[in-house]
């Protein structure tokens, strides 16, 4: 019987077509990733399905999933393919993003972060712990894709700074993500309906943190107007499709901005009194943001961001055969820890 987990199997089958499209210098020219991360429940599969023009209902992600899609170029000219990967669980199954992105896939990647408005205390820790391990697990990637290509590295490198013009105010100040990220703040038809003050903390806040890091930022719902505005981007992504230009940043209205159209000048300072801002002790100007952030929405008990729960358990999912034999790799497990806790005495 193969020794091979799940994870290392899909694993395996992720790096091995990589490296069946990869040429001396990179990955084939027509295929690229997208990774779906973000809020639970909110509305991931939704986006993807809108994109590929699946008509069905959404399923619950249950950890790590992936689907994929193509596109015609033209005559006689083999389709573009996008890969769609999807993590589940909200901030709960942080290692799993090492799955999708290894050095072979690396340089086709891009990142669509969705986020619930409709929780906004739990925007910013999920925003956070998400951004800063997929972050953590790319640099590590491209450390070790410069150790065997340092041109691809290189490269890489300089790409992110491809959408901030040279003579942009902010370029000292910001620091892109190190590969093409999209933040989607999601459900805005309950977010419409928040006091205006917490809509303008939020917006301004989204703004911020999307510009800091070379990111296009957009909000949507099941509105299809919105859905189709999502699914060009998303395409954009997937595809090489032209990237749209249009932008708007009033509060009372859907936010949709291109990576490197807004400023910091634009965005303004975060809302608080100048005087409260010493007061803060922040390092930088995203802890800044961030305690501003949560003065008006305090974090919720971190233990609440993770789903406690064994989805090995859930009857949603139950397998007789599987179960009983987790059932009595379970018990062996208690047996042998009993007899080494007794030996130990």
């Amino acid at each position: 019987m193969p020794s091979d987990t799940l994870w290392e199997i899909a694993k395996a089958e992720v790096e091995k077509r990589g490296s069946n499209g990869s040429e001396s210098d990179g990955v084939e020219i027509g295929e690229k990733s997208v990774f779906f991360i973000g809020s639970k429940n909110g509305g991931k599969t939704t986006i993807i399905l809108r994109c590929l023009d699946r008509d069905e209902p959404p399923k619950p992600t249950l950890a790590l999933e992936y689907t994929y899609g193509r596109k015609a170029k033209g005559h006689n000219i083999p389709k573009d393919i996008a890969h769609f990967w999807e993590l589940g669980g909200g901030t709960s199954l942080l290692d799993l993003i090492s799955i999708p992105i290894t050095s072979d896939t690396l340089r086709t990647f891009s990142i669509v972060l969705v986020l619930d408005l409709s929780k906004p205390n739990d925007l910013w820790p999920t925003m956070e712990n998400l951004l800063q391990a997929t972050k953590s697990h790319v640099n590590k990637v491209i450390m070790k894709l410069g150790k065997k290509n340092s041109k691809a590295s290189s490269e890489m490198r300089q790409k992110i700074w491809s959408n901030m013009q040279k003579d942009h105010p902010d370029r000292e100040i910001i620091d892109p993500f190190p590969i093409p990220l999209v933040i989607i703040g999601s459900k805005y038809d309950i977010f419409q309906d928040f006091d205006s003050e917490k809509r303008k903390v939020i917006c301004k806040t989204l703004r911020f943190v999307a510009h800091y890091y070379g990111a296009s930022l957009m909000f949507t719902s099941k509105s299809e107007a919105l859905l189709l505005k999502i699914r060009g981007v998303i395409n954009q992504l997937a595809f090489g499709i032209d990237k749209s230009k249009s932008i708007c940043v009033d509060q009372n209205k859907p936010l949709f901005i291109t990576a490197g159209l807004d400023s910091l000048s634009q965005i303004g300072s975060p809302p608080v009194p100048d005087n409260d801002i010493g007061k803060l002790h922040a390092r930088s100007p995203m802890e800044l943001w961030k305690k501003v952030y949560e003065r008006l929405f305090p974090p919720k008990n971190t233990n609440t961001l993770k789903d406690i729960k064994d989805p090995a358990r859930d009857p949603q999912y139950a397998e007789s055969e599987v179960d009983e034999m987790r059932i009595q790799k379970d018990q062996t497990k208690y047996m042998m820890w009993c007899q080494i806790d007794w030996n130990t005495k």
